[in-house]
């Protein structure tokens, strides 16, 4: 089992750049996909970004080129860069992990393990 907490989130003008991160304690010797989601009010919770147990990386198509999901092993931490924020990237973002290395990367009721998430507001 793994604990999740993110931290980072705050309110940035639109074209700034935040960075999240999710800090991971518990069973980290095991691999794991990791992702980031994110769920904006009266919306489900969609995929952003994912790094495999093979350090392989996934975007949603709203995200790619401006956001970059990065592991940091020796701190047991996720990023997630954001860079070029628009309006519509305010939500709240969540840290996941997946013990099965083999499912789909996207799907929220894949992941195992979640953070609390934390608010990233983005202002026009």
């Amino acid at each position: 089992q793994v604990q999740l907490v993110e931290s980072g989130g705050g309110l940035v003008q639109a074209g700034g750049s935040l960075r999240l991160s999710c800090a991971v304690s518990g069973r980290t010797d095991r691999t794991y996909h990791w992702a980031w989601f994110r769920q904006a009010p009266g919306k489900e919770r969609d995929f952003v970004a994912a790094s495999s147990w093979k350090s392989d990386t996934y975007y949603s198509d709203s995200v790619k080129g401006r956001f970059t999901i990065s592991r940091d092993n020796a701190k047991n931490t996720i990023y997630l860069q954001m860079n070029s924020r628009k309006p519509e990237d305010t939500a709240v973002y969540y840290c996941a992990a997946d013990r099965d290395v083999y499912s789909d990367y996207a799907i929220p009721a894949e992941y195992d393990y979640w953070g609390q998430g934390t608010q990233v507001t983005v202002s026009s």
